[in-house]
């Protein structure tokens, strides 16, 4: 490979040559004049110093905001310094897809490690090597649960609507039906009204978009009472304050990990987590390691399983994975070991102490209420007067307020925000309030 640095004068001569070609315009002669590169607009070249000058202007006007009171898919954690000082060596962050899974045994392990922590958080039995990120880990799921007779997917009204999108764009014209609600939950009995021969998996999601706890072992029972499967975009965080998807029976667990570790770094990369139970292991996409003995009796790694359109027959294969997701899920590990059971409790209980906090205080407030009723975790809808006059407000002094939905704004509190921070917040919308 001749390096990264572009071919020579005489280089482009030879090849031209070599085929029996005077120019290069005779070699793209038959592509359609519309399409062929008329030339680059380029401004002249920088110096080192005239480059950070440039880079740094444009990071200026980026908005940074101190205090984040907003989630709906993307959330600002605490990230312990160790656990990107460790992601980052070069070791981990040039590893690539390993094409020759054996010779790569540390890429391997960080895998099969990145498995077993995932299916102890979720309570499930087998879980891959990740996907792109939770939304298409949740059309991923709904992919998995359609066969030939069971092709309609009943997704809740209460998913994130990203989630949704996706969910639909992955299914390319075959039915998602979506599940009404009640009071901000999936609705049980319209569920059971909508379920037949035809239903593929129900998809749920837990804590659902407006932060509500779903009554995720009802419903896991309703779907497989009529034959179909239960897929649940469960928050990892969450995992450790309520019942399992395991717990709760159901066929296949997704998520989204950033919240493991995962900067929010401008919307991504982030990462499909997805575990399963073990009938349906074979219809897990990507690939699986498994933990074995080599020829000494040592302890060894395999790609037990790699369901990839590089591997078999693209009519059979699952979806595909790179390397970026793998160090993702790396990275999600170390947090992961880092804190361990107790610590993830913690940063679950903290963050649900929190939002309940800053949802007394809002709702003490004149005009100010629920818009649902029931537990939440870490996010909550508020009904409020003046949303447009309250969210410039606290924009103004630094603090990005909740997400406007349908009903009112959805805050997000997690365990990075101080009770300072809360109250600061509360005042800003008490003052606009009047």
């Amino acid at each position: 490979m001749g390096g990264y640095l572009p071919g020579t004068e005489r280089e482009r001569r030879d090849m031209l040559a070599a085929l029996g070609l005077s120019s290069a315009d005779e070699l793209f002669a038959a592509l359609p004049e519309g399409v062929r590169l008329k030339g680059l607009s380029l401004p002249e070249g920088l110096s080192q110093q005239g480059v950070e000058r440039r880079v740094r202007a444009l990071a200026a006007e980026n908005t940074v905001y101190p205090t984040i009171l907003r989630g709906a898919g993307a959330e600002r954690h605490f990230i312990p310094a160790i656990v990107n000082e460790v992601a980052s060596r070069e070791v981990f962050v040039t590893a690539y897809t390993p094409y020759q899974p054996e010779i790569s045994q540390g890429v391997l392990q960080s895998i099969f490690e990145y498995q077993s922590m995932v299916c102890d958080l979720y309570d499930m039995d087998v879980a891959n090597a990740s996907v792109y990120d939770g939304a298409s880990a949740a059309a991923e799921a709904a992919s998995m649960c359609r066969e030939r007779a069971r092709v309609r997917v009943l997704a809740s009204g209460a998913m994130n609507p990203r989630y949704a999108g996706t969910v639909r764009t992955y299914a390319a014209g075959r039915p998602v039906d979506e599940i009404p609600l009640a009071d901000g939950r999936t609705d049980a009995r319209a569920l059971k009204n909508m379920l037949g021969a035809d239903a593929a998996c129900v998809l749920i999601q837990q804590p659902n978009y407006f932060g509500l706890i779903e009554d995720l072992s009802e419903l896991t029972e309703i779907a497989h009472a009529a034959g179909a499967k239960l897929a649940v975009v469960y928050h990892p965080l969450a995992a450790a304050l309520y019942r399992t998807p395991g717990e709760c029976g159901c066929d296949i667990a997704v998520g989204e990990g950033q919240p493991l570790g995962l900067p929010l770094g401008f919307g991504g990369p982030y990462l499909g987590m997805m575990t399963a139970k073990k009938a349906m292991m074979r219809r897990l996409p990507g690939r699986i390691v498994g933990e074995t003995v080599d020829a000494q009796g040592k302890r060894a790694f395999v790609l037990t399983m790699q369901a990839r359109e590089q591997h078999i027959r693209r009519e059979k294969a699952s979806s595909n994975v790179c390397s970026n997701e793998a160090l993702c899920a790396l990275t999600a590990s170390i947090y992961l070991s880092l804190l361990g059971p107790e610590g993830l409790r913690q940063v679950g209980e903290q963050s649900c102490a929190k939002a309940h906090y800053l949802a007394g205080a809002l709702c003490a407030l004149p005009g100010v209420s629920l818009r649902f009723p029931g537990p939440f975790f870490h996010e909550f809808v508020t009904e409020l007067p003046r949303a447009p006059q309250v969210l410039a407000a606290l924009e103004a002094k630094g603090i990005l307020g909740g997400l406007p939905v349908e009903g009112g704004l959805l805050w997000c509190v997690t365990e990075k925000c101080s009770r300072s921070e809360l109250d600061e917040a509360v005042a800003i919308v008490k003052e606009v309030l009047g």
